[in-house]
């Protein structure tokens, strides 16, 4: 069905799933449950998506995530274009469907697209500068767990799981912030309903998360060239019985 497609239909998916996962803790759950609601449904949707579609496509779901594994040397820049266009597809057409969903939720607690969309600016939201840095230092880091969990040294089968609680644990820092960006697809979806506050400030959470994303990929591919591969250590071979 998907033929030489595969791996943008495997993006799409995930990426649909991560924002998802945002706009409906963040719009639903978290006026009731708080942040934490939001950092535990990203953080497993990531994990999830990664181990159902993370080996067609490498699981990136973030354009922030591509670049800076172009830059690790993990994936080929020729790639890139699609796969950032797809995600960017694939979270504005999930926000999407929560704006439908708002549209037909009744009176409660609910949070708008304004709440859940990425700001900066006093007196209401933390300064440019404050934002920037944040995100910055926690997509860098992002990168630095992405790449370090899926290398040849180490425990591979658990890697989805290092990263989903990465994501989690970062998006526990970083939502009192800005609300969590890390990812320029989540912060174009939300801005798209969220209208023009969020509209003005989308700049920054294309140019902090990708700046945080190229330095951490370019950390990780530092640390990881030449790296020695692990020698476990042998098994006694078994005496036969005589």
């Amino acid at each position: 069905m998907f033929g030489n497609y595969r791996d943008l239909a495997a993006e799409f998916i995930g990426t649909f799933t991560l924002v998802s996962a945002v706009c409906g803790a963040a719009l639903f759950s978290a006026p009731s449950a708080g942040l934490i609601a939001v950092a535990i449904a990203v953080g497993m949707s990531v994990t999830t998506m990664a181990y159902a579609v993370g080996h067609i496509s490498g699981g990136h779901f973030n354009p922030a995530v591509t670049l800076g594994l172009v830059v690790a040397g993990r994936f080929s820049a020729d790639k890139a274009v699609p796969y950032i266009i797809t995600q960017v597809i694939a979270g504005a057409c999930a926000a999407g469907v929560f704006y439908i969903v708002m549209m037909g939720a009744g009176t409660g607690r609910w949070n708008d697209f304004v709440a859940v969309s990425n700001l900066y600016g006093e007196p209401q939201h933390f300064s440019l500068v404050a934002v920037f840095i944040t995100e910055v230092v926690i997509t860098a880091l992002f990168l630095i767990v992405i790449v370090g969990s899926t290398s040849p040294n180490s425990p591979g089968t658990f890697a989805p799981l290092a990263i989903g609680l990465a994501l989690m644990m970062f998006h526990l820092i970083a939502i009192p912030i800005s609300n969590a960006s890390l990812n320029p697809a989540r912060s174009t979806a939300t801005a798209i309903f969220g209208g023009a506050p969020a509209l003005k400030c989308l700049w920054l959470f294309w140019i902090a998360p990708i700046i945080g994303g190229l330095i951490g990929g370019y950390i990780s591919r530092e640390l990881q060239t030449d790296l020695p591969a692990r020698i476990l250590p042998k098994k006694p071979a078994r005496r036969r019985a005589s």
